[in-house]
């Protein structure tokens, strides 16, 4: 029984592999750039109070001017006296969640992206 590959053949199986590979890459890249979205923390620092007037009016405000550059507000976590606000956003870069921010007159402490989930079960 010969088990030997023609060399073109090989040559060509190879070549189809490569491009097997960098199409993956490409599609990945590709989905990359199409603006799948990030997610951001967001930490922040408020005055004594400065929550106190949160309702869904000035939420839709937020959410309306948000949208403007591509952002999205999915959750907000405040400490004891609201003071420190810890926000959970998607979009497309840091600089959009940065410049939406700015838009919104809400200030930032610090912004870290935060792309993997660890579930508690």
């Amino acid at each position: 029984m010969n088990l030997s590959i023609h060399p073109l053949r090989a040559l060509a199986a190879a070549a189809l592999c490569v491009l097997a590979v960098s199409g993956f890459a490409l599609a990945n890249t590709a989905d990359h750039a199409a603006g799948t979205p990030h997610r951001y923390l967001i930490q922040r620092s408020f005055p004594q109070g400065a929550l106190d007037g949160l309702d869904a009016a000035t939420k839709a405000k937020v959410n309306q001017t948000n949208a403007r550059f591509g952002v999205k507000w999915l959750m907000s976590f405040a400490n004891g006296d609201k003071t420190k606000t810890f926000c959970v956003y998607e979009g497309p870069t840091e600089a959009a969640i940065r410049e939406a921010a700015k838009a919104n007159h809400l200030p930032v402490d610090s912004i870290t992206e935060v792309p993997v989930t660890l579930d508690a079960h």
